[in-house]
């Protein structure tokens, strides 16, 4: 289990738009635990904030564009993969206008910048979806394609090939987001003369200069297009490189074009909103496609999350017995509701419970219609908590657990004679002076039929 992260402090950047060529300040702010990245636009009344969510991407024309209740975030995939490249989960960004700066095409300076504010880690857990079967996406119109495949890590690599002599094939490939700084980070955006032209005509890239672009020459330059090139770039003079490229820089790595697509999924697969433990391969990626990827990736988990159902071998050796279970939890029957623990971590346990029409309760819930009493269920998924926090002390004898919150009950389906319920329970924050916030949720029969969010203490005797 690995703990969330935000930054420690305040920091802004200022840049210009690279298609309104608008300036905006741009302030990265802590946020709290589940937060995820949010956008907030403090130039517009009531200060409205959009979710970095793949719900709200609406156009992918030359970046990923998101709007939610008419107020938009432009290009924000460079910024997106700088958060995921730092390991980040909870931040804010305020901006004053809808575009975000291009700085230099790249993410390095929003990595340098977030670096600067300082790392923290945070009082929950980060959640994880792992990819246990092949996953795709496929773009009819243009072949791109996208996959993930079941791996420890999350990795990315990117295939790119626009069928031209001067760009040519490229791969890219980043094992460990640890590498994210020094192998992608700096990696530049890029595009066609032929693109450049179009954009030009349509009034774009009015932030653009030589510096925060590639420009790969496909075609050969009128005078014409060389002199709107000058005046669009404000230049006196444009040449074109031996490797192709307008002049004025130089390529930080052969395959940057490659590195960079590699940037751009990252960023724009951050939309899925929960973080992935497995590879992904992209052949041709662009935003379009990632974007749809990441859609279709945050439905499936929306769904797998909303169905799961935990599965465990009853017939090995339990962890515990219901003579250990005695020896920790001071309830004794009739009021001990688990008859075995199965599993147990630092942030985690799972019980178990045979339910028989031997149960007290079933005298009078309900004659000649047995049904497990929903409050039952509910302290049979505390005592199996219980066992968590009070395994974290050297006499758990000495001790009792005393509920202190519960929230978000939820009974799913009825719990009858001759069932076998499954409780498992993860935490939500770390333990602390003994006391235990955690998720409750129970099985039976394959299916859930009891949730809730639970909290309690335990005490000294007295």
């Amino acid at each position: 289990m690995v703990k969330q992260k935000t930054i420690k402090n305040e920091i802004s950047l200022s840049g210009v738009g690279l298609h309104t060529g608008r300036e905006v300040k741009m302030t990265f702010k802590p946020a709290p635990v589940n937060n995820g990245f949010t956008f907030i636009r403090i130039d517009l009344e009531g200060n409205p904030v959009i979710e970095a969510d793949a719900n709200y991407v609406v156009n992918t024309q030359r970046g990923t564009n998101l709007e939610k209740l008419g107020v938009k975030i432009q290009t924000p995939e460079h910024v997106l993969a700088a958060l995921v490249g730092c390991d980040l989960d909870n931040v804010i960004i305020e901006l004053n206008a809808s575009e975000l700066p291009i700085m230099d095409g790249s993410a390095i300076y929003f990595v340098e910048a977030l670096e600067k504010a300082e790392f923290v880690e945070q009082d929950s857990f980060r959640k994880f979806y792992v990819v246990k079967e092949v996953i795709s996406f496929t773009d009819e119109a243009t072949g791109s394609e996208i996959i993930v495949m079941p791996s420890e890590d999350y990795q990315v690599t990117t295939m790119v090939d626009f069928g031209t002599k001067v760009l040519g094939t490229q791969n890219a490939t980043l094992k460990s987001i640890a590498d994210f700084k020094n192998e992608i980070a700096n990696a530049r955006t890029f595009s066609f003369l032929h693109e450049l032209e179009s954009l030009l005509d349509e009034g774009l890239i009015k932030g653009g200069d030589l510096n925060n672009a590639i420009v790969y020459v496909d075609k050969e330059i009128s005078e014409k297009t060389m002199n709107n090139l000058k005046v669009a770039f404000g230049k006196d003079k444009i040449s074109v490189k031996p490797n192709g490229i307008l002049d004025n820089l130089n390529l930080h790595h052969p395959n940057e074009a490659a590195r960079h697509k590699l940037l751009d999924v990252i960023g724009d697969l951050s939309l899925i909103g929960t973080r992935i433990k497995g590879k992904v391969i992209a052949n041709k990626p662009g935003h379009f496609v990632n974007t749809q990827f990441a859609k279709k990736m945050a439905k499936i988990i929306k769904i797998e999350q909303r169905n799961h159902v935990p599965t465990f071998d009853l017939h090995q050796e339990p962890l515990m017995d219901i003579h250990k279970i005695m020896s920790i939890l001071p309830h004794r029957p009739p009021f001990l509701f688990i008859d075995r623990i199965i599993e147990m971590s630092e942030n985690h346990v799972v019980g178990m419970k045979n339910v028989t029409m031997n149960e007290s309760f079933f005298v009078g819930h309900f004659p000649e219609a047995p049904v497990m009493p929903g409050v039952i269920i509910v302290e049979a998924m505390a005592q199996t908590g219980g066992i968590l926090v009070l395994s974290t002390v050297p006499d758990p004898e000495n001790y009792l657990t005393f509920f202190m919150k519960i929230d978000n009950v939820k009974f799913k389906h009825k719990v009858l004679p001759g069932d076998t319920l499954i409780f498992k329970c993860e935490l939500i924050t770390p333990i602390r002076r003994g006391i235990c916030h955690m998720q409750a949720n129970a099985y039976a029969n394959g299916k859930l039929v009891a949730e809730a969010e639970l909290m309690a203490q335990i005490a000294r005797k007295q």
